[in-house]
């Protein structure tokens, strides 16, 4: 009852003031469009005036033209007086009945619609808030909770299988992905998740086991891009090279030309194509080219240190000149014949197939 006193009281409040803002009150209505036509017309008076002072214009016809400003004045004087009456005659009768309608409209739907006696329900337990204020790790724990009880629930592993690699938990993501692939099939894209699972909880020490996933997958779908994306990454890691630049040709053998991976793939095949060094762009080129030429002008002419000469040659492979790349290297033996000062730069040789003391890796 209490309700449905303080409905009324405020839907009464707010139909009064609607009444009273209509209501008939006389508010400077129409002054300032009058003071304002006023300064014009004495501005016009005072033109006159002056032309007739002037001798532009003759008695008659300054006295016509007063007589036609008094008229227009006349005029306007009269249209604001209508308008004004127009706007004061709104028709309350009219206005208070339309109040009362919208009123008792309002008040009646809602006794019929509304539920005035139902309480309040916190805001926490609405389940689209709730939904909202549960986080991954409170969803996980109930997922958990769940396959503890059930622990052949597919839909639960493949579930929390990723959301697992989302907070970076990698060996309870592999432990996941083993279980939905025993309780459904070894396809491609499971064991290529597995594979990739495997790996990152590696922390990029590689896994003999993802390997053999990923191969697996591949050997199972001649189509499975990523296992083979993953397989000539882990070989370029591995610094296999000549076995990376076969994968990745395999990987973009498959490709359309517009997927988002075909660029980094390409990449990959000219880093594992040029030893493993990144081979420059067109203006990295010309920079370096610059040093490298002024290096090789000093090394040829004064000698230098094994590192220096370490220096050029990756130069040289990075800029894909694996020719001067080979003849900087046999400079290099010959000013250091002894093996064990080129540690460094034998090892750079060898990762990119150049000729070792005459012998090609």
């Amino acid at each position: 009852m209490l309700f449905w006193f303080i409905a009324t009281a405020i839907t009464a409040i707010a139909c009064a003031a609607l009444f009273y803002a209509a209501g008939r009150r006389m508010v400077n209505l129409s002054d300032p469009d009058l003071d304002d036509a006023n300064s014009h017309f004495r501005l016009v008076l005072a033109g006159i005036d002056t032309d007739l002072a002037a001798g532009k214009l003759g008695e008659a016809e300054a006295e016509a033209a007063r007589g036609e400003l008094a008229r227009e004045i006349l005029r306007l004087k009269a249209e604001a007086g209508r308008v004004a009456r127009r706007s004061l005659n709104f028709g309350r009768p009219a206005l208070l009945a339309g109040l009362g309608a919208v009123a008792v409209l309002a008040l009646g739907l809602y006794g019929l619609l509304g539920s005035p006696n139902t309480p309040g329900q916190p805001l926490a337990s609405r389940a689209d808030v709730a939904a909202q204020s549960i986080d991954l790790d409170a969803a996980i724990a109930r997922i958990e909770a769940q396959l503890t009880a059930n622990p052949d629930d597919l839909r639960g592993w493949t579930v929390i299988a990723p959301a697992y690699l989302e907070l970076r938990r990698f060996a309870d993501a592999a432990r996941a992905y083993r279980r939905i692939i025993e309780l459904s099939e070894a396809t491609p894209d499971l064991l290529t998740s597995l594979a990739e699972a495997l790996m990152l909880d590696a922390g990029g020490a590689g896994s003999a086991e993802a390997m053999d996933l990923l191969r697996q997958a591949a050997a199972a779908d001649p189509g499975h891009v990523l296992s083979r994306l993953y397989i000539a990454a882990e070989l370029t890691r591995a610094e296999q090279y000549p076995e990376a630049a076969a994968a990745w040709q395999a990987a973009l053998a498959l490709s359309q030309g517009d997927e988002p991976w075909l660029a980094a793939a390409q990449q990959g095949l000219a880093v594992a194509q040029n030893g493993g060094v990144a081979p420059a762009n067109d203006a990295e080129a010309e920079m370096i080219g610059q040093m490298v030429t002024g290096l090789a002008e000093r090394l040829a002419a004064e000698g230098g240190s094994v590192e220096e000469w370490t220096q050029l040659v990756r130069a040289y492979l990075v800029l894909g000149d694996v020719a001067s790349a080979q003849g900087a290297y046999g400079d290099a033996v010959a000013a250091y014949p002894q093996a064990f000062d080129r540690g460094e730069l034998d090892t750079l040789a060898l990762g990119a197939g150049l000729t070792l003391n005459g012998v090609q890796p």
